[in-house]
Parts: structure tokens; sequence; C-alpha cells
């Protein structure tokens, strides 16, 4: 039985460690010290809801559903385009130094909105915990399912809070402004890139 909960936790965490947008937003925040337990709270907690959804049966509801994609397709790569936008922006007129002291840039409800945005408006995300980690978890006996779902939603709130705390680490290398501009283009492309794949897929 422990096998099932740490293949669930393993599977969980080699599928989220992959630099996405939703890891760049909690990495972003965690850098900024902007809202970081809220961030990675509303983060592990829609992952919590989609790998239960997932495990439940709604991966199949998707792979049986092409509009149902399709929706989610478009709509997140209008999410993605936009919040890359706003990451260009950022790089044009350039970075700040981290100061925690600083007023913050989002209020909670936006911080709130953005970290949501990331989880939810994100097709990769459905891709990862509701179809592929729910068809797996549905494979399992019905009394396994449990074991596994538990073992999937610890991967995530320990990927979280190691990424959003730990991107405190690297605040000495965002003590120029140069670094802010270069992470911000950087998110920026990928946030496009992600749109662009979504787009054309």
């Amino acid at each position: 039985m422990s096998n099932v909960y740490f293949n669930g936790f393993v599977l969980t965490l080699g599928l989220i460690m992959a630099i996405g947008a939703q890891n760049a937003h909690v990495l972003r925040q965690g850098l900024r010290g902007e809202h970081v337990l809220l961030t990675v709270s509303v983060s592990a907690l829609c992952d919590m809801l989609l790998i239960t959804l997932g495990i439940a049966g709604l991966g199949s509801l998707f792979v049986a559903n092409p509009d149902l994609m399709a929706v989610a397709r478009y709509g997140g790569a209008a999410f993605l385009i936009w919040y890359g936008t706003r990451a260009l922006l950022a790089a044009i007129r350039g970075g700040r130094v981290v100061d925690v002291s600083e007023h913050r840039r989002m209020s909670r409800g936006q911080a709130l909105l953005a970290a949501a945005g990331f989880s939810l408006l994100n097709p990769h995300a459905y891709l990862d915990t509701v179809v592929l980690l729910g068809s797996i978890g549905s494979q399992q006996a019905d009394d396994l399912r449990p074991l596994f779902a538990a073992g999937a939603i610890t991967a995530s709130i320990v990927w979280f809070v190691v990424l959003g705390y730990g991107a405190r680490l690297l605040v000495p290398l965002f003590s120029r402004p140069m670094a802010w501009r270069v992470l911000d283009a950087l998110v920026a492309l990928m946030l496009w890139g992600i749109a662009a794949s979504l787009l054309l897929a």
C-alpha cells in the first residue's frame, strides 16, 4: 500500500517540477516576497482539486469531449498571452531591486486571482493533473485510490512550498535590476511559447 502512495508522490513531483507558467509565477512571487503564503496555498489547493477530480473520473470526460478541451485550450492561451505581455512590459520598464519593505504591487485579491488563473486557466495543468494523473489513479483498486491521491497531493504541496519559500535563496542574485529584466523577459517568452503550442496543437 505504501508503494501506491510513493508512486503517486514521485509521478506528481516529476510532472510539476518542469518549468511551466504556474511554477514561474510561484517563483516570481517568492523572489518578490509578495503574498507567498497565499500564492503557495492557492496553487496547492487548486492542484489538490484537479488531482481529486481527475482520479474521480473527470479526466475521461475531458478526453471524450473535444469541445471542452478546445474551450480550455483557447481560454488558457488567451490568459497566458495577456500575462506574458505584462511580463514583457515589466522587462522593458526595468526590474526593481528586491526590497521586502517596498509596497506590494499586487493586492491580496489580485494575488489570489493570479494564482488561481495560473492553476485553473492553464490547460497544461489539466493535462498533467486531471488527464494523466487521473487516468493512472483511476486504474488503482478502489481502496488504493485515496492513497495514490494522497501521495500526489503531498508532492504538490511540498513542491510549491519549496519553490515559493526557497526562492528567497536567490534574492542576492536578484539584487540587480537587470536580473529582473532578464527574468521577466524569459517568463514572457515562456508564456507566449506555451500559448503558441496550445493554439497550434
